[in-house]
């Protein structure tokens, strides 16, 4: 019955989309699955109140948000009640993290927020050898056991750089070893994919540390040069009928709809969330 559900809510979906209006009881009924957006996917797509109103014709009602969306505190509580939307995770820069922890950790409750990742490293920010990212991995973890004593969540972003291996294993895998496990991992699999390991095979190793996935797609070689090689989700070239289930085997909360240069961010919002709505195992 659920997965009759799921499938007609997918229909319904592209139904609404023909008509050209999203109906809003049917982002109500997609509200229990676990789908958010990557806010920096809707970065260039007007003011951020114009980018909550494409998440809620997209039919998406969580996110994970670009920090404070560079707005203030209040703004952004205002907007995301106003839009009837949840934030999932935010993205905020290792630099800020150092700053002042009790900001972020305050920011991040004002909006209800329960997971801070880390998104990104600079190239001079990222070790270059075995003991640098395991000691990277250290301090990481001080700031997930502070952050998990006032009842945040701690999570790590990769791109292909943290796929670099040392003596067989992952730098990503030795950043999380030493974090302990107050850390998690947010998978990108379209990096994992460009760093030439496959994606199903890489969430394995991540049994327990998996706080979510980035879906995002890889298009072809050679191609969708201006969206800097990545396709809306299900028209590029990773297998996601390997990926999905193994991601939800590895503990997956929450599968993340991202493409870093869209062409028509709507388009990749709503084509993506229907691709999960039909595709996640748990609706099968």
């Amino acid at each position: 019955m659920k997965s009759l559900k799921m499938k007609l809510s997918g229909i319904a979906v592209m139904l609404g989309l023909a008509a050209g209006f999203a109906s809003p009881a049917l982002a109500d009924e997609t509200k229990s699955l676990p789908i958010a957006a990557q806010m920096y996917t809707l970065r260039d797509a007007g003011t951020l109140e114009e980018q909550f109103a494409i998440l809620n014709r997209a039919g998406v009602s969580n996110v994970e948000t670009v920090d404070m969306q560079k707005v203030s505190t209040e703004e952004l509580k205002a907007l995301l009640e106003k839009h009837k939307i949840k934030v999932i995770s935010s993205h905020v820069p290792i630099d800020k993290l150092r700053g002042d922890l009790d900001v972020v950790i305050a920011e991040q409750k004002a909006v209800g927020n329960s997971v801070v990742t880390v998104p990104f490293l600079k190239p001079e920010q990222r070790p270059t050898d075995a003991n640098g990212w395991a000691a990277f991995g250290k301090e990481l973890g001080g700031y997930a056991d502070k952050l998990a004593a006032q009842g945040v969540g701690m999570a790590y972003h990769n791109h292909d750089f943290e796929l670099v291996k040392f003596d067989g294993k992952t730098a990503l895998e030795i950043l999380l070893d030493a974090a302990g496990p107050a850390l998690q991992s947010e998978l990108d699999v379209a990096w994992v994919a460009r760093s030439g390991n496959d994606p199903a095979e890489f969430l394995s190793h991540l049994d327990g540390r998996l706080f979510a996935i980035h879906a995002k797609d890889n298009a072809p070689a050679g191609t969708a040069e201006v969206e800097r090689g990545f396709a809306t989700l299900g028209t590029g070239v990773l297998d996601w009928k390997t990926i999905l289930p193994a991601a939800e085997k590895a503990g997956a909360k929450w599968f993340i709809l991202e493409h870093d240069m869209p062409i028509n961010a709507e388009d990749v919002l709503t084509k993506g969330n229907a691709f999960l709505t039909e595709h996640l195992p748990a609706n099968n």
